[in-house]
């Protein structure tokens, strides 16, 4: 089984003339996919409309009437993955059909911070097969709270933005005893999906519980080709609950379980028999505290993953490995607003404390050699404290928002062996190493008859992840070279600009927006033809190293129109760049991209037709595994109706992916794995109420 795909080599390719794209790209833009988007908001006294803050994205997931959430997407019971790639701002690396990896502002997750409610969790894998989204389920959250730059600041050190996956509650609402069950089915990959919940809430007290079950098998690409090695199963449970003490004082806690087993990863050589969380928190929270101060959320919490990748289901590989790596954290954080006339102060203290091993094992062939052992990541303990504050300050038809933050995190290697392994490469390499981490923000809004304005400066910087700064020997197949930590390298620190119009009226809204990183220091694996390697067929041996600096642009288009109350017409159109300070291309930036949406709601039934698309990838660099990426367009259709039983509700909601069938691959596709082909789907859900 061939684990890389030919890009444009397929009958069925995605690749078009340069003017059919440019005439696809334009109508994106007048017929668009709309993302359910929110920001923070405010009301203007005078014309009583809403007014965005901050250049930030809610993605929708789930409301209290079960039903809405079906309406809310294109696909009901899709993953999480799913959800993330149909927002405005968050893109996806796929290895398989399971785990994708987030990508903001063309920054994987070591340049982000990503949370649970706020809750600090870390990956166990080395490979990044387990991105922190891939250990919740969509029945488990309400919304996905994405900030671009130092605007996710308040979530930890960060220089690309926050992912914020917010658990669903409650909330004291006086429902009672609500449920519902849902199942779903698709032809594609015969994926299974059937989920439950039962909650009760008053007034004094909520508990929240779902449980969902994920089965698919190997899919199939456009034209037919399976893609093999693409299947996965995955069990989530979670329960939420709150009591409240007094009126203004409350205790909640909340519990994830997931696991996911036989989850094949076609992009790579390797499989994973067993990725396992645990996730839990206690919080207490007071809205009324001393003077103003007001909203003070206190939360203690823990998780614990597994992370177990080997190879035993491929047929033919040169040597047997199994790698198994696991990544513990124990957090807090202690939050309070504070209103004083036209200042709203947000002040919170955070910390978390992560343990991270990862260790290899090597099987010979000849069972009379012997097994080769070595830890990929040596025991690196991290500990972060850090102080997050914000000031939003009200103007006259405009705002100003001012925060900073201010850590310092501590590594310690604790392992001996992976320590003297490290210290091979680096003899003067210290035990443990401390870093002072800064961030510094400034948001602006303005309002101008109908046009809004929102522009901000930002800078800040990050510590290196726990790969790059102690990463023993990790093989990256995309580029086919392995890869070793350097304990030395620099913070990497980056100075951000950004920049937003928008237009509302009354039926139309047009804006455009567009983003500057300017990165010093920026960490990349560079080759080292000193090295030699450990993975067997790899080509040579990078270590982490600090460039001088590098940039990447970001600009976006967008416009929504309201046809008729019950049919809206959408659009967007997005341009990356990525360039280090010697002009070379930058990995995994994305090319031209659009999507559109016509969507149709009028009393109990609802419809829509998407296109998603993108232009070719010209802009790659073979030296990091890229090669050109053809431009595609492909096609999608969803209908769904409700029907009341009693007082209960059932929805139903039916549709076809990629109607046309379209071959196709994109830029953040591991080795060229192409996308699923035409994939018909249904959905059923009781809302007991």
């Amino acid at each position: 089984m061939k684990t890389e795909f030919e890009k444009g080599s397929h009958p069925y390719g995605g690749g078009g003339p340069k003017k059919k794209t440019l005439v696809l790209a334009l109508l994106s833009f007048v017929l668009s996919h709309w993302v359910v988007q929110g920001q923070e908001i405010q009301i203007d006294p005078i014309t009583d409309s809403i007014l965005p803050i901050s250049l930030e994205e809610i993605i929708l997931i789930s409301s209290y009437k079960r039903s809405l959430e079906h309406k809310s997407h294109h696909k009901p019971l899709s993953t999480l993955d799913e959800y993330l790639e149909s927002s405005k701002k968050v893109g996806m690396i796929k290895r398989g059909a399971y785990a994708w990896e987030p990508v903001l502002n063309d920054m994987g997750s070591e340049r982000l911070a990503v949370t649970i409610d706020g809750m600090r969790i870390f990956g166990a894998c080395t490979d990044r097969m387990d991105p922190i989204t891939s250990y919740v389920d969509v029945s488990n959250l309400s919304d996905v709270h994405v900030a671009c730059g130092q605007q996710g600041a308040e979530q930890g050190a960060t220089i690309g933005g926050a992912i914020d996956l917010r658990l669903e509650k409650s909330n004291f609402k006086p429902l009672g005893w609500t449920g519902s069950v849902e199942t779903g089915g698709e032809s594609n990959n015969a994926a299974q999906i059937i989920g439950g919940e039962l909650n009760y809430s008053d007034e004094r007290f909520y508990l929240d519980t779902d449980i969902i079950y994920r089965k698919a098998e190997n899919y199939t690409a456009g034209g037919g080709q399976e893609v093999a090695y693409s299947q996965f199963e995955k069990y989530n449970l979670s329960a939420n609950t709150g009591y409240r003490v007094s009126d203004d004082q409350r205790v909640l806690a909340s519990f994830i379980f997931d696991e996911a087993r036989d989850v094949g990863y076609p992009a790579l050589p390797m499989d994973v028999s067993l990725a396992r969380a645990f996730i839990g928190s206690v919080s207490w929270v007071q809205t009324d505290l001393i003077g103003g101060f007001e909203q003070w959320e206190t939360k203690l919490y823990a998780n614990s993953i597994t992370h177990i990748m080997d190879d035993s289901e491929r047929p033919d590989v040169p040597i047997r490995m199994d790698m198994p790596g696991w990544s513990d954290t124990y957090g807090y954080y202690s939050q309070v607003r504070l209103k004083l006339d036209k200042h709203a102060f947000l002040m919170k203290l955070d910390g978390f404390y992560n343990r991270s091993l990862a260790e290899m094992t090597m099987y010979p062939n000849n069972p009379g050699e012997p097994e080769m052992f070595m830890l990929t990541w040596p025991d690196v303990r991290t500990l972060n404290t850090g102080f997050y504050a914000e000031d939003e300050i009200e103007l006259k038809a405009s705002s100003l928002k001012l925060s900073g933050r201010l850590a310092l995190q501590g590594f310690r290697v604790a392992d001996a062996l992976g320590l003297n392994s490290l210290r091979i490469f680096y003899p003067e390499m210290q035990r443990r190493q401390s870093r002072f981490l800064k961030s510094v923000s400034t948001q602006y809004h303005r309002k101008f008859k109908t046009v809004h304005f929102n522009g901000g400066l930002s800078y800040g910087d990050r510590a290196p992840s726990v790969s790059e700064g102690f990463g023993f020997y990790l093989f990256n197949s995309f580029d086919n070279h392995d890869y070793i930590g350097d304990p030395d390298l620099k913070n990497e620190k980056a100075i951000e600009v950004n920049a937003k119009l928008s237009l509302p009226l009354e039926k139309l809204t047009l804006g455009v927006e567009g983003n500057y990183f300017h990165t010093m220091d920026y960490i990349i694996g560079e080759l080292n033809p000193a090295l030699s390697v450990m993975t067997i067929g790899a080509e040579g041996v990078k270590v982490y190293k600090n460039l001088d600096y590098a940039q990447l642009y970001n600009a976006t288009l967008d416009a929504k129109y309201q046809i008729t109350p019950a049919l809206i017409c959408s659009g967007l159109l997005s341009y990356h760049r990525g360039t280090d300070q010697d002009g070379r291309n930058l990995p995994f930036i994305s090319p031209l991209v659009y999507n559109a949406m016509l969507q149709y709601s009028r009393g109990k039934f609802t419809g829509s037709l998407m296109m998603r698309g993108a232009g070719d990838q010209v802009h790659f660099n073979p030296g990091f595994g890229e090669d050109r990426t053809d431009g595609y367009t492909m096609f999608s259709l969803s209908l769904g109706k409700s029907f009341s039983i009693n007082q209960d509700n059932l929805y139903v909601k039916a549709g076809v992916e990629n109607i046309f069938d379209t071959f196709y691959s994109t830029y953040s596709d591991w080795n060229n794995i192409p996308r699923m082909g035409r994939n018909l789907y249904m959905t059923v859900s009781y809302a007991i109420n």
